[in-house]
């Protein structure tokens, strides 16, 4: 279970560090921050095992062989983090967020196809709580950045 932790100045050096090159080598990533290959090791270790960051390879969807791509607001009424849990469980789901606004919940969806994302849709719609959805279909990537650093 990953555990609250405080960042210092080294972990955000260490975070935006990643953020530019998460492939950096931990001699040249201690380097850059002032601690040893070992020191920084753990610090990455540490930050991973609390859940303050991931280090992964991001793709864009449409590139890679899926066809659609989208951002589906749900409106809920009840327990909006009951329905978020249950919208998470599904593999299609790639990202959920409980929002203020509009939209009680936003999750984007990564589908084969449109006959995938209408059953994802359906199903969505059908998790007790959720009053109603609305997609978003993506067209084309235009941005999208993971080096804002640690602030």
């Amino acid at each position: 279970m990953a555990r609250q932790i405080s960042l210092n100045e080294t972990d955000r050096a260490i975070i935006e560090q990643l953020q530019t090159d998460g492939r950096l080598p931990y001699t040249k990533l201690g380097a850059a921050v002032g601690l040893s290959e070992a020191a920084v090791r753990q610090r990455v270790q540490r930050l991973i095992d609390a859940g303050v960051m991931q280090v992964v390879a991001v793709t864009d969807p449409l590139s890679n062989g899926m066809r659609r791509v989208a951002m589906v607001g749900i409106r809920t009424e009840g327990d909006v983090l009951a329905v978020a849990d249950r919208v998470s469980e599904f593999s299609d789901v790639s990202y959920v967020v409980i929002t203020a606004g509009s939209f009680d919940i936003l999750a984007e969806v990564v589908a084969a196809d449109d006959d995938a994302l209408l059953t994802l849709t359906n199903a969505i719609r059908v998790v007790p709580g959720v009053t109603s959805t609305e997609s978003f279909i993506y067209l084309r990537l235009a941005k999208q950045i993971f080096n804002w650093g640690a602030r």
